[in-house]
């Protein structure tokens, strides 16, 4: 239970300072990916604290023998720059280029007045299935 209440607890967090941050705007994600146009710089300075908070943290963590709340690390072990990866992101790009939205901004965005989303987040899910439909994974 404290696990699941942790969980819920980061992901308000987490949805909060995506909001805070203007990352659940995608007019203003648009402007910032718009390079050539009317680029909007500052969400660059929001990826950019977020990257050396977790440098920080990530480094502190690191050092403990186990996580507070599992058995171990779950730490990624891939390393190959494959197909499959490089297709995904560029799937992933073309998407948050046309919509302004990427998963989390846009999970956060589902209570929002904004309807846009509500197309964005079934078809992101249906993404999700699909995906794990076709490329099942072994445990």
């Amino acid at each position: 239970m404290l696990k699941l209440f942790v969980c819920l607890i980061a992901g308000a967090l987490f949805g909060v300072g995506l909001a805070l941050a203007g990352m659940t705007n995608p007019v203003k994600v648009l402007d910032f990916l718009d390079v050539a146009g009317h680029w909007d710089p500052s969400l660059a300075f929001v990826m950019g604290g977020a990257v050396m908070v977790t440098l920080v943290a990530f480094a502190l963590v690191l050092k403990r023998g186990k996580p507070w709340l599992a058995e171990r690390f779950y730490l990624p072990s891939a390393v190959a720059l494959d197909r499959r990866l490089i297709a995904g992101a560029a799937i992933f790009g073309v998407g948050w280029g046309l919509t302004g939205y990427c998963p989390g901004p846009a999970l956060a965005s589902v209570l929002s007045s904004n309807t846009e989303v509500w197309l964005f987040v079934p078809a992101m899910l249906l993404g999700g299935w699909l995906d794990r439909t076709i490329h099942p994974r072994h445990k």
